[in-house]
Formats: structure tokens, C-alpha cells, sequence
């Protein structure tokens, strides 16, 4: 076995640890609660019920967006973005940065893509060897184009992009909600165990700690949730914060922002009453996606003409304008 491969096959395991180590707490967390607390220290049965309904329903929630975030698999660009046989190879032989560049444009002159590189280049992948879609990029821990790449996110050991996006901000909800319900049920049996109006049991560290963790999980997460609602809102990735997209008017950092309750349906669809299940509900293919320049070059329209997935992006646009 060549130690590459060896190397590869440790990767891929250690990249699972993160995932291991949530895990194990999510685990000990349920058994801290529904045992050591609510079976142990809480007397009155009336708020064990209460207490156990509302918490297996916020865990069912957390743990199943939490799993549609791990292994839904990223979306990555159609074949129509690889280039032909005769294009690949002619572009392999070529070692002119510029005459690479002519062959990159005539195929991609009827792709719905409006957007390039700083230097206006054709966005173009060496290493999958295709063109990529507007908000594609590659992602070099899967080693694969990922559709509307945010981030990879190693909590998940997976790309967080256009086909689990929104179940990345339903889990980061969840747990959220979880986190905040634990650490305020938990609060007031923390505060008579600290001050010794409980007796000390076994389950005074579990409590205890439940607490402590909690809150800690808590206050890391209502940032980060905090950060993506708000590019969400401005219907931009995590990369497009920090190198906006260069369009052919220049780079603008808003140029696919539609709104924001625009915005919030490319994410989460047109039907609300899916909002908060983790199902895929996101708006579009991933390869376009409806962007305010469109309207402003003629030479994008013209290319949008003769391309009918482009065709139905225009209608979308219009769609929106009307709603």
C-alpha cells in the first residue's frame, strides 16, 4: 500500500473525531438530562412530563438536521460545465495563458456564468477539469467543486454548500434551541445543588456540568447562527464575505442580493411550512442563480438567450420582481 493512500485513509478517519467527540456530548447530554435529572433529582411529575416532551422534541430536531448536515453529499456542477474531449485536450496541449483563456471562453460562451476571476478570466478548475458555475469552488479537503461553496466544516466533516446549506442553519437553530432549553430547565436544580440544598448524589457533577456545558455551547453557537442569518439576508457565502464575486461590471459584494425576504427564499423555498423541517427546499439547480446585473448587461442577456436553463433563471427573475 503506497503511504499516500495510508496517509489518505488516516485523513479520513481523524476527520471524523470532531464528529465523535459532538456526538459522545449530545449523548452524555440526553443521559444527563432525562436520567440524572429528570429521573432522579426532579420529584414533581408534572414537570418531569413537561420538561421530557419539550426536550425530545427540540433533541429529534437538533440530531436529525444535525445528520441531513453530515451526510447529505455536496452538489457539485453538471457535465454541461466539462469540457469536450477535443476542447480538453487542445486546452492540455496549449501552454499560452491566453490562448487557454480563448478556448475556456468559447466553451463557456452559452453557460449561464457571469461572473470571473479578479483579472477576468474564466473561472476554470485544473484540478476537475470544468468550468465553474457562478459561486463554485473547489473544495480541497473533498477534493471535489462544490455547488455555492460556504465553508467546509470540519463539526460536520463535510462542504457546506447550496444542497445542505439550509440544513447547516436549521442545525445551528436547533442546537441552539436545545442548548438554551437544557441550560434554563437545569438552572434552578444548578443553583440548589451549588448551594447545598440538595443532597449530594451521583447526580450532582452531571447536573452540574449539564449547566456548564450548555451554556458554553450556547454562547459559541448564537454567534455563529448570528453571522450566517445575516448573510442569509445579504444572500451571500462565507468566501463571498471575504473576496466578493467580480462580475462584469466589477466585483460587488451584493450583486446576487435580490432582498432580503428574497434572499431568505433562495434558502428555504417559497412553501414556509417547510422552513423549519430539515428537507431540501432550496430554490434553483445550484449551477445560476438570480443576480440584480443580470438586468444591467446586454451581452449577458444575449448569452441568456440562447440558453434554456438561462431561460428559466430570466423567468425566475421576473417572478421575483412581480412577488
Amino acid at each position: 500500500m503506497a503511504p499516500s493512500h495510508v496517509l489518505k485513509c488516516c485523513q479520513k478517519v481523524l476527520a471524523w473525531v470532531p464528529v465523535a467527540f459532538i456526538a459522545l456530548v449530545v449523548a452524555w447530554s440526553y443521559y444527563a438530562y432525562v436520567v440524572e435529572l429528570c429521573v432522579f433529582t426532579i420529584s414533581s411529575t408534572a414537570e418531569k412530563a413537561v420538561y421530557l416532551v419539550i426536550f425530545h422534541l427540540s433533541f429529534f430536531m437538533f440530531v436529525w438536521s444535525y445528520w441531513k448536515t453530515i451526510f447529505t453529499p455536496p452538489a457539485s456542477p453538471s457535465k454541461e460545465f466539462c469540457l469536450s474531449k477535443a476542447d480538453k485536450e487542445q486546452y492540455e496541449k496549449e501552454e499560452r495563458p491566453e490562448y487557454q483563456q480563448e478556448i475556456l471562453r468559447r466553451a463557456a460562451k452559452d453557460l449561464p456564468i457571469y461572473t470571473t476571476t479578479a483579472s477576468r478570466a474564466i473561472r476554470y478548475c485544473d484540478r476537475c477539469q470544468l468550468i465553474k458555475p457562478d459561486r463554485c469552488h473547489h473544495c480541497s479537503a473533498c477534493d471535489i467543486c462544490v455547488l455555492k461553496m460556504d465553508h467546509h466544516c470540519p463539526w460536520v466533516n463535510n462542504c457546506v454548500g447550496f444542497s445542505n446549506y439550509k440544513f447547516f442553519l436549521l442545525f445551528l437553530m436547533y442546537s441552539l434551541l436545545y442548548c438554551l432549553f437544557v441550560a434554563a430547565t437545569v438552572l434552578q436544580y444548578f443553583i440548589k445543588f451549588w448551594t447545598n440544598e440538595l443532597p449530594d448524589t451521583h447526580a450532582k457533577f452531571h447536573v452540574l456540568f449539564l449547566f456548564f456545558v450548555a451554556a458554553m455551547f450556547f454562547i459559541s453557537i448564537l454567534s455563529l447562527f448570528s453571522y450566517h442569518c445575516w448573510l442569509v439576508g445579504k444572500n451571500r457565502s462565507t468566501i463571498e464575505t471575504f473576496r466578493a464575486p467580480t462580475f462584469r461590471n466589477g466585483p460587488d459584494k451584493n450583486g446576487f442580493s435580490l432582498g432580503c425576504s428574497k434572499n431568505l427564499r433562495e434558502v428555504f423555498g417559497d412553501e414556509k411550512k417547510y422552513w423549519l423541517i430539515p428537507i431540501f427546499t432550496s430554490l434553483g439547480d445550484g449551477c445560476n442563480f438570480p443576480t440584480r446585473l443580470v438586468i444591467m448587461d446586454p451581452e449577458q442577456l444575449a448569452v441568456s438567450s440562447q440558453n434554456e436553463p438561462a431561460k428559466r433563471f430570466l423567468q425566475r427573475i421576473l417572478c421575483l420582481n412581480i412577488t
